[in-house]
């Protein structure tokens, strides 16, 4: 062989390689921008978790939040409301299912579905579990919780589900304390 078909072949090698690699930068380029649009733009991300002060929230007395574009209740229950919660036998309830993502799997006691031990605080989906509704709040409805006017549903003092069409309990979404007075919800 002649030192011409050696460089003749070198040659082609390269222009193989360079052709291949401009070709895999033009298709990571061509990809990039369809696999970054399914990444959550700056709202989702920001509106995912949020921080709620509840300094100012007295016993008996209830605050409203939006959160992922939902009402979210956030009580602070008297020592008599946290009582009559515990008081209810579970055989009482429609929905033995704690509905609460802080403890996935769990039964609907009150202890189950409050934030704190002491049973003070409960957040919870403001959504009726029947169709979607808002129910209003306050001692409201036959159980002195909260009551969806829409079709008769009735939630006692821990969001329970106890009359009416609603399948479940009120949900408890993920939400714990990261100081004395401030809630984390997501």
């Amino acid at each position: 062989m002649s030192n011409a078909e050696d460089h003749e072949g070198t040659r082609r090698d390269f222009l193989y390689y360079a052709t291949a690699g401009v070709g895999a930068v033009a298709t990571g380029a061509a990809v990039w921008p369809l696999v970054n649009q399914m990444n959550p733009s700056a709202d989702v991300k920001a509106l995912s978790s949020i921080r709620v002060d509840v300094a100012d929230i007295e016993p008996g007395t209830q605050l409203t939040v939006k959160w992922l574009g939902k009402p979210v209740f956030i009580r602070r229950r008297t020592a008599e409301e946290i009582e009559m919660a515990r008081a209810v036998s579970m055989d009482e309830l429609m929905d033995a299912n704690a509905e609460n993502d802080n403890k996935p799997g769990v039964d609907a006691s009150d202890e189950n579905r409050s934030l704190d031990e002491n049973g003070e605080w409960l957040v919870m989906m403001g959504v009726c579990t029947h169709l979607g509704c808002v129910p209003l709040g306050d001692g409201a409805g036959d159980f002195n919780g909260w009551f969806c006017p829409c079709h008769g549903s009735h939630y006692d003092t821990s969001g329970r589900i106890r009359k009416g069409p609603a399948p479940r309990n009120l949900l408890v979404p993920v939400a714990d304390f990261v100081d004395d007075t401030t809630i984390q919800l997501g």
